[in-house]
């Protein structure tokens, strides 16, 4: 029972980053339609959609990891 209730908790919400277990694809949730979950890369692009079962929350190590990523990758463009 405690399981359930924890996943339960770990759904991240519109606005947040989290993976597609599916795709391996870290993204930010845009919004939920039908049975999807809208995806959109974490520096913008196509939206795509994910079963909401294989949306998860990121970890705090992957959270950060990701963060940093496009803290550089804006650093190399002058921004």
């Amino acid at each position: 029972m405690l399981l359930g209730m924890a996943s339960k908790q770990t759904r991240p919400g519109i606005g947040e980053l989290a993976k597609d277990i599916a795709r391996g694809r870290i993204g930010v949730v845009m919004g939920r339609v039908g049975g999807s979950v809208q995806m959109r890369p974490i520096r913008g692009g196509r939206e795509w959609d994910a079963v909401p079962d294989n949306v998860v929350a990121l970890s705090a190590r992957e959270e950060l990891s990701a963060r940093l990523a496009v803290k550089n990758g804006n650093s190399r463009v002058g921004l």
